[in-house]
């Protein structure tokens, strides 16, 4: 892996110069600036991994313009260069991305250890992200997330119909994703370049369905001031979705019934047929089946639309998704919310996991936003989780402790894996994986003797 690029930030030009000479030499690409101002133009540009900023400069200090650097890379491994060590660095600040700092005049042995270490926790957080981003495309289907059984067998399914010219019946509880299953099954098969139609069945009144779905010519009725097309029409050489399908009205079922058959239709007040070429896929939450036997939706249409049915399974039958799908959540809003929140401690990870989720996914993705808005730190923790019971109704202490010791080996077990990785990576090597891993020879020492690692040294 490459080295980042280095921003130094110095309002002194032997100041710059010698850290300049000292990045030339340890091999790592830099630029510099004079200014905080200056820095922050080249910041918008580029926005630099690593920066050393001088505390005190002319204009802008070097805390403000490492805040403001923040909000364009909120990654940002910041470096201070201070006349009084911690004195002159406000103690909140080392929570939220100050990695080190050190005072002049110093050592160039100690400049040399610092930035060695900032770089190879950088690298360390790339290949973090890359092993993140390899489990997203290895267990995802589009966007769809999973490793359990049942969402796989899902994902093997919607692959042999993705690119099969057939109507698609997607089942499934409210929130579980069936407009996405839909939505992947369009962009990822043979139709993706033409359009997607989706037509709310439950959302739009039945008096309004049938304009929406066949469109009407001028005149039609008290309104009608120009012709219209319909969304049937509209999805022509391409995919009609049909969410909530259950909730159609007898008299738009055998409408549509006809189009299916036929692949044409008639514009309301239109007396011209309109010949289409869709594919129709249609999601419920309700079961077909009874509403057939129970009269209330027709048989013959059932069949049209049932060819290959996909069931998507709710969140409380694929539980061991719900780690991969947290994590998926808290990266899609860290960027709109502007936040740099790494994970659920185990904790709150233990009461998610204790919960069934009724709304499924939808749900889910709302507690993760209402948990970040709430979370100052860089892990939503137990305290937050309590407030967060409030939504979900469960108080985190009925949490059994069962269950808290077994999200506490995962935990541990997945530690263990990331000290032996290291280990090996280095040679086993004690110095320089404590420096990977950005902890303590004492604590990398004590943590080998908890897993068993010193007998493998």
């Amino acid at each position: 892996m490459l080295n980042p690029n280095i921003l130094i930030v110095d309002d002194e030009s032997s100041m710059r110069f010698f850290l300049a000479e000292a990045m030339k030499k340890e091999g790592y690409p830099f630029i510099t600036a004079s200014s905080g101002e200056e820095a922050l133009e080249i910041y918008k540009k580029e926005a630099f991994p690593i920066a050393i900023l001088d505390i005190k400069m002319t204009g802008i200090s070097g805390i403000e313009t490492f805040e403001r650097m923040k909000h364009i890379n909120p990654d940002v491994i910041a470096i201070l260069i201070t006349a009084h060590g911690l004195k002159d660095i406000p103690l909140e600040l080392l929570d939220r991305g100050i990695y080190d700092y050190f005072t002049k005049p110093f050592d160039i042995k100690e400049l040399r250890v610092v930035i060695k270490r900032a770089v190879e926790r950088w690298k360390l957080k790339m290949e973090v992200k890359e092993l993140h981003s390899s489990l997203e495309e290895k267990y995802s289907f589009e966007g769809i997330i999973g490793t359990s059984r049942k969402i796989k067998e899902v994902f093997n399914l919607m692959e042999k119909v993705k690119d099969v010219d057939i109507n698609v019946l997607i089942t499934g509880e409210s929130g579980t994703g069936k407009e996405l299953a839909a939505k992947t099954l369009h962009y990822m098969g043979v139709r993706k370049h033409g359009p997607f139609v989706e037509v709310g069945c439950i959302a739009i009144p039945d008096t309004l369905l049938e304009a929406e779905l066949f469109g009407y010519e001028k005149g039609a009725f008290t309104g009608a001031h120009k012709h219209k097309a319909g969304r049937i029409e509209t999805a022509d050489r391409g995919t009609l979705f049909l969410d909530e399908v259950g909730d159609l009205s007898s008299s738009t079922q055998t409408k549509l019934l006809r189009i299916i058959q036929e692949k044409t239709f008639t514009r309301i007040g239109g007396t011209m047929p309109i010949t289409v070429d869709f594919r129709l896929i249609a999601a419920t939450n309700k079961g077909l089946v009874k509403e057939v036997k129970d009269g209330r939706f027709r048989e013959d249409l059932y069949y049209r639309l049932n060819v290959v049915s996909i069931n998507l399974p709710p969140l409380r039958e694929r539980k061991e998704d719900i780690p991969l799908l947290a994590s998926h959540f808290i990266d899609k809003y860290n960027i709109s919310f502007n936040k740099n929140i790494k994970g659920l401690s185990s904790e709150a990870m233990a009461l998610f996991m204790d919960y069934n989720w009724p709304g499924n996914i939808r749900e889910l993705e709302n507690v993760i936003q209402r948990g970040m808005v709430l979370t100052e730190g860089e892990t939503i923790d137990a305290d937050v989780a309590a407030r967060m019971t409030a939504l979900v109704g469960t108080d985190l202490k009925s949490v059994p402790n069962t269950l808290r010791s077994k999200t506490g080996r995962i935990t541990e077990v997945a530690e263990k894996e990331m000290i032996k990785d290291a280990l090996v990576k280095t040679r086993w090597k004690k110095g320089e994986t404590a420096m990977i891993l950005n902890i303590s020879r004492k604590s990398l020492y004590n943590k080998m003797k908890k897993y068993g690692l010193l007998k493998e040294a």
